[in-house]
Formats: structure tokens, C-alpha cells, sequence
């Protein structure tokens, strides 16, 4: 059947950050809805952000496009343009290789839910304000290609 069991899907917070990182998405929940609909080639999550969460770190891919619909709730997408205000109903895209480092805060009091697109495959990813970047298939990295000391789930 077409229509997906958000409830069937299993739900986690789990990231790949290094700890120094991972604290601000700690609130940040999803469903991966592409492998539970037999989908490849794109990737897509409902995702809630609670109260303070936020849904990654500010990035952008070299390799992927994005789109993320919001569906309930509210939260700021900041990026190089500043800060723009999240609704229901609102669409926000980054294409690849921009360079527009990206992130949805929920700086309200309640959960946001919004779902987001992009490609299934890893591309590299570059996080203007930390010291991190994401290497395909190597991973998490400082910017001078050094390893982070911790141990990948």
C-alpha cells in the first residue's frame, strides 16, 4: 500500500557527529520514509525538532539537493542570508554546491514537523562554522582532514 505507517517506521535521534557537535540536534527526531517505502533514489525523513533543537549543523552538500516542506509548528531556517521564519506550508530549497550553509532551529516552545528531501547517496558536506567537514566515505573530519577522536556508532 501507498500510504506509510509513520507509527511502523522506526523513530531516532541517533547522529555521526563527533560529541562536540551532536548536543544541538539531540532534540532532533526522524523516520527515514524512503527505505520503509522501497524508494532509492532520493532520501526523505519526517522529522520533529523539539524545543531548542536543531535539525544539523548549518551545512551545505557539494553533491545533493535539498527541499524541506515544513508541516506543523514553527522554526528558523538560518543560513547566508540570515534568518528566515518556518510556518506550515512553507518550502524552503538549497541546491547543490551553493555553497549556503543551512539549518532549521526550533526556537519556539513546541515540536516542529516538517519532512525533508534529498539524495540517498553520501556527498561531501562542509560546516562553515565548526571545525568539521564530512568526506564521502570517510566521514567526519576537522577542515585540515585530521580524524576526531571518538568512537563512530
Amino acid at each position: 500500500m501507498p500510504k506509510l505507517d509513520l507509527d511502523a517506521i522506526p523513530q531516532t535521534n541517533a547522529t555521526g557527529y563527533p560529541p562536540e557537535y551532536a548536543g544541538k540536534v539531540a532534540g532532533r527526531w526522524y523516520r527515514r520514509l524512503a527505505p520503509a517505502a522501497g524508494l532509492d533514489d532520493f532520501g526523505a525523513s519526517y522529522v520533529e525538532l523539539k524545543p531548542g533543537a536543531w535539525s544539523s549543523q548549518r551545512h551545505w552538500h557539494e553533491e545533493e539537493d535539498e527541499i524541506v516542506v515544513m508541516l506543523s509548528g514553527e522554526a528558523v531556517l538560518v543560513d547566508d542570508n540570515g534568518r528566515t521564519p518556518m510556518k506550515p506550508g512553507d518550502v524552503a530549497a538549497f541546491p547543490k554546491g551553493d555553497g549556503n550553509g543551512h539549518v532549521l532551529i526550533n526556537e519556539s516552545e513546541e515540536s516542529c514537523f516538517f519532512i525533508a528531501v534529498g539524495r540517498s547517496a553520501a556527498s561531501d558536506c562542509h560546516y562553515p562554522d565548526i571545525d568539521m567537514h564530512l568526506e564521502n566515505g570517510r566521514g567526519f573530519v576537522r577542515k585540515d582532514g585530521t580524524e576526531f577522536d571518538y568512537k563512530r556508532d
